[in-house]
């Protein structure tokens, strides 16, 4: 750590302010360059005389993930091969993180220069060492298809959420019916948009002859329903117990719901797309890591393709821990004198993407009935009476992440266990 030099580095759209101190916590220089590549080699250039003027081994660099605004400078930096002969390690780093940091401070300045100085700081005293580096831009064409997908996900299950409020408007019965009682398992499948985007009031299917309901949906569903007259059966019945409106109310939710089917048809499509996309990107990319997960039962293509775009490398991780804490699947304890807190809150200053993928691997596994995760989710789902299904799919996903992380160490396909 002597014959080391830490950089911290505060980045702005237009500018990077960049603070470079040896171990004696000697600045040698703060200041700011333009936010470019020609800023950036001036930057290299001056760090590569003090690292030759001081005999040093290694520099650390340090910058705050901030989205796409520090991607540009920790690769450019991680890839320049002037730093690359000086041993450099780059360090994307948790605002959260350096935000705690700084208050180890007593009355420092929030400015460009002394969020530099925090940084470089925050190397020099050894908080990179349980970090992993950069891990550069052979995972970022990946990452940015992976992470498209949760944002379009997100978008469609909020539609999804949103017209539920003016179905239930609408079409009461429909929403209020059990589960034996509905036309459709589910509420958004093709047939039910057909019906729901066909139909422009409840009376409408209370009045169509039962043969023509159940033509409709034969045809809407392509033949596809073993007894189409019972589904049109539930229908009407569904719709003599819903709530009437006046038309003027029906007309401008019909509007709404119409306009909100057309949303959900169109980002289902380009969940489609996206999932394409992946699948080619992945192949080619890591067919180790992405045969080894999708080995496992209920992990398919996607999942595979969002972990392996957030982990990059099991290598940069030092074990499975470290990877849960870097997914957010760990739990902080919660004591004070004898009393110890049981419900704790999982930490939120992490990679809500790679959470995301996990959890939802998570709960692929247990749907297609996956032993190793199945039977300990259903374990855990009988162990309380309170979030039985969240706490049973977090503490599944963090055993999921323990059996990801032996299989791409060991470079192996998972093996069942034979009774």
């Amino acid at each position: 750590m002597v014959d080391n030099l830490f950089i911290g580095v505060d980045i702005s759209l237009k500018s990077n302010q960049i603070c470079v101190m040896n171990f004696n916590q000697q600045v040698l220089f703060n200041l700011k360059f333009p936010n470019t590549p020609e800023g950036c080699d001036d930057a290299i250039q001056r760090i590569k005389t003090l690292y030759d003027d001081f005999g040093l081994e290694k520099i650390i660099v340090v910058c705050e993930a901030t989205g796409v605004y520090s991607f540009h400078l920790a690769n450019y930096f991680s890839s320049n091969e002037i730093l690359n002969n000086c041993n450099t390690e780059v360090y994307c780093i948790n605002a959260h993180d350096s935000e705690k940091y700084r208050e180890s401070f007593n009355d420092i300045e929030k400015t460009d220069p002394s969020d530099a100085y925090v940084l470089a700081d925050f190397a020099r005293v050894g908080r990179t060492k349980k970090l992993h580096p950069f891990k550069g831009s052979q995972f970022l064409a990946l990452q940015r298809l992976t992470r498209m997908r949760y944002h379009v996900a997100q978008n469609l299950a909020r539609e999804k959420v949103y017209v539920l409020n003016n179905l239930y408007l609408e079409f009461s019965g429909l929403i209020l019916a059990d589960k034996e009682s509905k036309p459709f398992t589910d509420i958004f499948s093709a047939t039910s948009c057909e019906v729901l985007d066909y139909f422009n009031s409840l009376d409408q299917i209370v009045n169509t002859p039962i043969e023509e309901l159940t033509d409709f949906i034969s045809k809407a569903g392509k033949n596809r329903f073993k007894n189409p007259s019972n589904n049109a059966a539930l229908l009407a019945k569904a719709a003599r117990s819903s709530y009437r409106l006046d038309k003027t109310s029906y007309d401008g939710i019909n509007i709404a719901i119409a306009s909100s089917i057309s949303i959900i048809k169109c980002l289902e499509q380009e969940v489609k797309n996206l999932d394409k996309a992946i699948l080619q990107t992945i192949k080619g990319l890591a067919p180790d890591a992405y045969n080894i997960l999708t080995s496992i039962r209920g992990i398919g293509p996607v999942y595979a393709a969002g972990i392996i775009a957030e982990i990059g490398s099991i290598q940069f991780f030092a074990n499975d821990a470290s990877v849960a804490k870097y997914a957010g699947l760990c739990w902080n304890r919660s004591q004070s004198g004898n009393t110890e807190k049981e419900d704790k809150q999982y930490s939120r200053h992490s990679n809500k993407y790679l959470r995301y993928y996990i959890i939802e691997a998570t709960e692929s596994c247990v749907k297609f009935g996956f032993p190793f995760i199945s039977d300990y989710y259903s374990k855990k789902y009988n162990e309380v009476t309170k979030h039985q299904h969240k706490r049973a799919l977090v503490l599944s996903g963090r055993k999921l992440i323990r059996l990801i992380d032996g299989l791409l160490r060991k470079n192996q396909l998972y093996q069942p266990i034979d009774d």
